[in-house]
């Protein structure tokens, strides 16, 4: 038999395994030797800018000296903030500090707290430094005790805060909250019950700090934004002489209803310029979502994300088989049919993929008035709603080199405060902190807007 036609198309990995978390020297000086490089190919020539040093400054502090615990929770708009954050604060933080006049008792740093997802996909080096930086990973689909233990026992036992984002995923927007899932705020206060449990005595409070990141934009950035634009209408196939006496309005408006149409007729959804976009684009997310739960073989029950993330995950798991050592003696049809089963998941992934960003892409079109950074914003996420539509994922995501990049900080959240009414009415305080973080974060948004000469 020849054994090129059984050759694996698609390579079958083992489920992936990581050591449990700890803080690793060498990974420490592996980051910092290679860190700058890898900011520079992620973000390019870029300063930053810290807003509310002292907030930050004074909760890393608070934290270090084990006067608190401490959450940091992180907007999520654009995918590359962990990496950022987690620079910051191993090397750019303590300098800061010295500026207040403040000495750390130990190394800051943060214990961020990722899906599982992200070291199946990331690649060897990811899967050395994400545990060896403390880094904990989590299920977002199945019951994870093991991991929800290590995020409690980080937490409460400090002194290093931990940080999340309490979007849960990517949510392609600055300037807007589409959506806060309560995670974020229900570890933090079940961390603070487990906290004040332990230490009934010493009254440690648990803080929810809330930190957000903004992209500005200079000339170079405004040239890159011309140059992806002028590449989605190539991909759409509208010539220059048919765009340049158009107004940037309606240039994108054009590509944006023609990507639209032609998601309306890959689902046989009747096209109706009539109706809202809002509520086509509706349609093509609830439609695609539908489509990969019936290829997969699933109802469609529940919510909206956990179905999402239901189906990631499942695509996920027949791309990267668990348990896979335990068949050691896997026959040649039987690894066929797997590779067969993992490409079909690839190809119903890429619904999912496209309801993913689609449901998050809902902003008004902006026009020549339009602040830079949300006219550049909205050239990305146009260009990553025609590459979903092409079969793309986040990694093919085009993100425009920034000029600046503002962390801004507000007023942490004392999670401990709220204990007793959390003891009386549990969903109504959940409710209510998630509101607070929420206006947190319109805060900051508000704040940076506020000062766009930065």
């Amino acid at each position: 038999m020849n054994k090129s036609y059984i050759k694996p198309i698609f390579k079958v990995y083992p489920d992936v395994k990581i050591p449990e978390p700890k803080v690793s020297k060498m990974a420490i000086f592996i980051v910092k030797v290679l860190g700058r490089a890898y900011l520079f190919l992620l973000f390019g020539f870029t300063k930053i800018f810290l807003r509310g040093d002292k907030i930050l400054v004074d909760s890393f502090k608070r934290a270090l000296s084990n006067e608190s615990r401490c959450l940091i929770a992180f907007r999520h708009p654009d995918g590359r903030e962990p990496q950022l954050l987690s620079w910051f604060f191993l090397f750019r933080l303590k300098s800061i500090a010295a500026k207040n006049k403040v000495k750390f008792p130990r190394r800051p740093y943060a214990v961020f707290i990722y899906g599982y997802e992200v070291v199946r996909w990331g690649g060897s080096l990811v899967r050395y430094i994400l545990p060896n930086l403390g880094a904990i990973p989590i299920h977002h689909t199945k019951l994870d005790s093991k991991g929800m233990a290590r995020i409690y026992k980080t937490i409460i036992d400090g002194p290093h805060p931990a940080a999340l984002a309490p979007e849960g995923q990517v949510s392609y927007s600055t300037d807007t909250i589409p959506r806060l899932e309560t995670g974020a705020v229900r570890i933090g206060i079940q961390a603070a019950v487990k906290l004040s449990e332990q230490n009934s005595d010493s009254n440690i409070p648990l803080e929810i700090l809330p930190l957000s990141i903004h992209f500005r934009y200079g000339a170079s950035g405004k040239r890159a934004m011309k140059k992806l634009l002028l590449k989605i209408e190539k991909a759409c196939g509208f010539l220059l002489s048919q765009t340049c006496k158009l107004t940037l309005h309606d240039r994108l408006k054009q590509c944006r209803d023609y990507i639209l149409k032609l998601n309306e007729n890959r689902y046989n959804i009747k096209s109706d310029e009539n109706i809202p976009f809002e509520q086509r684009l509706d349609a093509v997310v609830n439609t695609a979502l539908e489509k990969a739960e019936r290829m997969l073989g699933i109802k469609p029950e529940g919510d909206f994300f956990p179905r999402l993330y239901r189906v990631r995950h499942l695509c996920w798991d027949r791309i990267f088989l668990p348990n896979l050592e335990k068949i050691k003696d896997i026959t040649d049809l039987d690894r066929g049919i797997k590779n067969i089963a993992a490409g079909e998941a690839w190809h119903i992934a890429r619904h999912q993929e496209l309801a993913d960003f689609a449901w998050y892409f809902r902003h008004e079109v902006p026009t020549e008035k339009t602040p830079t950074h949300n006219i550049v914003e909205y050239v990305q996420n146009l260009w990553d709603f025609a590459n979903r539509t092409m079969g793309g994922a986040l990694s093919q995501r085009i993100n425009i080199p920034s000029s600046k990049i503002i962390i801004q900080t507000a007023k942490p959240i004392n999670i401990s405060n709220y204990l007793d009414k959390y003891k009386n009415n549990k969903k109504d305080t959940i409710d209510e902190l998630n509101l607070e973080l929420e206006k947190a974060y319109v805060d900051c948004i508000n704040d940076v807007n506020s000062h766009l000469s930065i």
